[in-house]
């Protein structure tokens, strides 16, 4: 029998055969795209022909055409929608896709050719963009460990397969606790949570194989119920769970994995011969510096922590008006804070949620879209990965461009948060190769399914970066849609975000799913005034985050790194009632891989450009204003990684921005 991941794939748009995909097809497909891709790069690095730009370089951008598209399947399912046999095979492919990524760059007669094609690099006659990509290819292998020789190369191979492993294992070890925790809720326990928390809660019992409600791990739960549960108790011991994940003891404790992570990291650097990982990871991204870094981060956190100490001390007041001796404790902010927000803002997340229904911002998020970069979305039938999965075809001007697919509610085999992939990037070398976008969260389904304004946030969030894929215009995949510093991939993402505050926009969009009826107008008003509510709460959390994750990495590492965890928030005097938004045992943004090591930071790095690129809508004087959405696309959502990132946006903005956007943002200017 033909195996459905090698055979051509015939669906519409090229999309895989999902409903013919078992499991155990894709182990064989991996080794055949492997030994594929194996067999290419070694015609490469043999041949008797000089190199050239086409037959080195551009040859191999196209060596692994197989294994692209197997991986695009599986680590888009491994992640939406695991099963046992995919996690075991995740775990078999860590250290055997590490072991070929290091063969390709130990390949010395492959890197020979890539050498003299740089040497000569000036007269080569190449195109901006081929310049760009013979500049990455040789950044990559250097950085890879192409240049070592005998035991060093040994080891930095060894090394890196260990990572994999590593990297994996906390991956899984923290999706295990997610879905095995949860938390039943007696009839009596519903007491003060709103209907859609009470549905959300019976629909996880029902997924769970309980008879009644529960709470889980899913930040679209247990968010709404520390925000509204009066029982304290419960409030205390769901918090707990949540902040414990990845560091309960046994099989899936993650505390060792991340010392051993940070040590390896530590001797990789050495070995490619910088001082630190931070040293390292950094060179290639905005930022460039450890030292730079720390320069933003203490700039936003000196005013944050002043404004959330402040703010905790008006909800400690209202705890004692409780009758609760106190002090505040994490498990009570968030409750006095919606409390709070109630009362100053006259904003109740029950009543607002009617007019923030998922079809409701999805027709936000399209329209937008439609409006900036005039592309149209045409929903399709699936069958996709997933029953919750849905699809549309993106075109413009009646051309395609892109299949969009959305997945968007948690359930136990998805692990947390909410990210944006590519089953298929954009490219045209080879042919005309057009995305399929991948959005992945995590919201409580419910019939309808009704969103937060955070959940809202999310959902345009991560079709910013969606947008970055889709209207990526290169010939190169390699540089192709997200393929940026990881400084700069924030950037479109939350740019998209401030479209969903635009008053026009939640006017013809927020309407209550019952009677079809506008948000009131005064609702709305009140919604974005309460805009900077709470920044002090969530930057806080954030920055400690970041300073914690730059600390592990820019000097020796830690043969404890929750003692280290302790040190660095002990000496920026982190409030006692907030705790990092991720611990170290389930910072899965640093040790489920490398993407965010020494990088956590990257959000508010992109965070000052997206606050001063929406400025350039308002001084135009419209947020659809049409030439500068052009620019927009054109010097950044379809350059991909064609320049560095400092020239692309600088073309686009005719400079580089100041803190001062990110802080005015956040409310934070005035405490600054």
């Amino acid at each position: 029998m033909t195996n459905p991941l090698l055979a051509p794939w015939t669906a519409p748009f090229g999309l895989p055969p999902f409903a013919e995909i078992q499991d155990g097809d894709f182990g064989p497909a991996f080794d055949a795209g492997l030994a594929e891709a194996r067999a290419a790069i070694a015609r490469i690095a043999d041949q008797a022909e000089a190199p050239t730009y086409a037959n080195t370089i551009a040859a191999l951008e196209l060596a692994e055409g197989t294994l692209d598209r197997v991986s695009g399947v599986f680590y888009n399912l491994a992640g939406a929608d695991s099963t046992e046999a995919r996690e075991a095979l995740m775990r078999e492919l860590a250290p055997k896709m590490s072991a070929f990524a290091s063969e390709i760059t130990n390949n010395k007669q492959l890197f020979a050719r890539i050498e003299s094609l740089w040497a000569a690099r000036d007269g080569l006659g190449l195109e901006a963009e081929q310049m760009r990509v013979l500049t990455l290819y040789r950044r990559m292998f250097v950085r890879s460990g192409a240049e070592l020789e005998g035991a060093a190369a040994e080891r930095l191979t060894a090394v890196k397969a260990r990572l994999a492993v590593l990297g994996t294992q906390f991956g899984q070890n923290l999706l295990a606790d997610e879905r095995e925790w949860f938390m039943v809720l007696a009839e009596e326990d519903l007491e003060g949570l709103p209907a859609f928390v009470v549905d959300a809660a019976r629909a996880a019992g029902k997924e769970r194989g309980q008879n009644g409600p529960v709470v889980t791990l899913s930040r679209s739960l247990i968010v709404p119920f520390l925000q509204f549960s009066p029982r304290r108790e419960l409030r205390r011991l769901a918090y707990e769970a949540w902040v414990a994940r990845g560091a309960n003891g046994g099989a899936t404790d993650n505390r060792a994995i991340a010392a051993e992570i940070l040590a390896l990291r530590e001797e990789r650097a050495k070995l490619l011969g910088y001082g630190s990982f931070a040293a390292f990871k950094l060179e290639p991204e905005m930022a460039k510096t450890p030292d730079a870094v720390r320069d933003l981060l203490m700039r936003v956190w000196e005013p944050a922590k002043r404004k959330a100490l402040a703010d905790a001390g008006v909800l400690e007041g209202m705890l004692r008006a409780d009758g609760i001796a106190g002090p505040l404790e994490p498990w009570d902010w968030r409750y006095y804070s919606e409390k709070r927000r109630m009362a100053e803002h006259d904003l109740d997340e029950a009543a607002l949620k009617p007019y923030l229904g998922l079809e409701a911002m999805l027709g936000a998020m399209f329209g937008c879209a439609s409006r900036l970069f005039g592309l149209e979305f045409r929903e399709i039938a699936g069958p996709f990965y997933h029953p919750d999965v849905r699809g549309w075809e993106v075109t413009r001007a009646g051309k395609h461009v892109a299949v969009f697919l959305g997945d968007y509610f948690a359930r136990s085999s998805k692990r947390s948060g909410a990210w944006c992939s590519a089953m298929r990037s954009q490219r045209k070398l080879g042919g005309d190769q057009r995305p399929i976008v991948v959005n992945v969260c995590n919201f409580a389904k419910g019939d309808p399914a009704l969103l937060s304004w955070d959940d809202a946030r999310t959902l345009f969030h991560e079709f910013g970066h969606a947008l970055h894929q889709m209207l990526s215009d290169v010939t190169h995949g390699f540089i192709s849609g997200t393929s940026v510093a990881r400084d700069f991939v924030e950037l479109p993402s939350q740019l998209y975000e401030h479209w969903l505050e635009v008053p026009a926009v939640l006017e013809e969009h927020a309407r209550h799913w019952q009677t079809g009826e506008a948000m009131p107008a005064d609702m709305r008003d009140r919604l974005l005034a309460a805009g900077t509510y709470d920044q002090g709460f969530a930057t806080v959390e954030f920055v400690a985050s970041a300073l914690v994750d730059l600390a592990f990495h820019e000097g020796a590492a830690p043969a404890d790194p929750m003692a280290m965890q302790a040190e660095v928030l002990d000496g920026i005097g982190m409030p006692h009632a907030i705790r990092m938004r991720h611990a170290t045992p389930h910072f899965a943004h640093v040790f489920s891989g490398d993407g965010y090591s020494s990088g956590y930071y990257s959000y508010m790095w992109s965070e000052v450009m997206d606050a001063d690129a929406f400025a350039a809508f308002e001084e135009a004087g419209d947020p659809f204003h049409p030439e500068t959405a052009a620019k927009l696309e054109q010097h950044i959502l379809s350059a991909g990684g064609s320049e560095e990132a400092e020239v692309l946006y600088t073309r686009f903005r005719g400079r580089m921005p100041g803190v001062e956007a990110l802080l005015k943002g956040r409310g934070l200017l005035e405490v600054a």
